[in-house]
């Protein structure tokens, strides 16, 4: 199977790519599109670039996700997240490819629990909105599609929360966590294994992939330190952290659709652990 990853240098293009060579079948059947060497936001090159590479499959995972800074600049927030899945969309319509569109729980509001697949989105932020947007337009254009919205990813690559929790710790001995902001953080590579079990089923459509349960960020850093063998460190639970950007209270993303086709993913705790312990940073 020929497939293109875009976002290939982040969190999820690298763990996609362990993930896909080792399923075999693979060899060197991939294009990675990331920048410097390609860029989303120019359509006729994008277009020109996966037309000549022929994928069965474009799994768009790039996006601007520094959330407070797609506030302070929507406008690169819409032409990255918007116009680049509209020109990866169309480079998918004239290749002939089906789509993977990787979006995320910030669509919801956070005052419901479970968020079903075909809940009413209602996001909160220029990221949150340009994400949906994101979704309509691969809807709009593409009959062959999937949208698959995860939550609080985390992975290969010198920073992402696990990472900052463990610096902090090294760093500071304390540190506080909010409580009040809830969600399933979600392992990379275990989201790659999922997406690559989905590409393989043509059953398109909206699916919720992120690791089962929920925690707050604060239950979070303390399950990271404590199975990094550093407890002594103190968190302290905190409430109402200032941002620019308004982020959901708590989403809880459920995973039916995954489910009937037997795609499920490890609980969060789980996921960790193997994450810490791939990287070496446990006791």
């Amino acid at each position: 199977m020929r497939i293109a990853i875009s976002g290939s240098k982040g969190q999820l293009g690298l763990a996609l790519q362990e993930v896909l060579r080792r399923a075999g079948g693979i060899g060197d059947a991939l294009l990675l599109i990331d920048l410097p060497e390609h860029d989303i936001t120019d359509l006729a090159a994008i277009t020109a670039t996966v037309e000549e590479f022929g994928p069965e499959v474009i799994v768009h995972g790039a996006a601007l996700t520094d959330v407070d800074l797609c506030e302070r600049e929507p406008d690169l927030a819409y032409r990255v997240n918007v116009l680049g899945t509209r020109n990866l969309a169309v480079a998918a319509q004239q290749s002939g490819a089906a789509m993977v569109y990787v979006s995320t729980d910030y669509v919801f509001p956070g005052r419901e629990a479970p968020y079903w697949e075909y809940d009413r989105p209602e996001p909160l932020s220029v990221y949150a909105r340009t994400k949906w947007y994101g979704e309509q337009i691969v809807r709009d254009l593409l009959s062959r599609h999937y949208v698959a919205r995860t939550a609080w990813m985390y992975g290969q690559g010198p920073r992402n929360f696990v990472r900052t929790v463990l610096r902090l710790a090294d760093e500071r001995g304390a540190m506080s966590m909010v409580t009040d902001e809830v969600g399933s953080p979600t392992y990379a590579l275990h989201l790659a294994r999922a997406l690559d079990r989905l590409v393989r089923v043509p059953a398109y459509g909206i699916y919720h992939l992120s690791n089962a349960g929920v925690c707050s960020r604060y239950e979070w850093a303390c399950e990271v330190l404590r199975l990094a063998g550093r407890e002594g460190i103190e968190v302290t639970p905190t409430t109402n952290y200032q941002r620019l950007a308004r982020v959901p209270a708590r989403v809880e993303l459920r995973n039916a659709a995954g489910e009937a086709i037997g795609i499920t993913m490890p609980p969060w705790q789980e996921a960790l652990a193997e994450y810490l312990k791939r990287t070496g940073d446990h006791e």
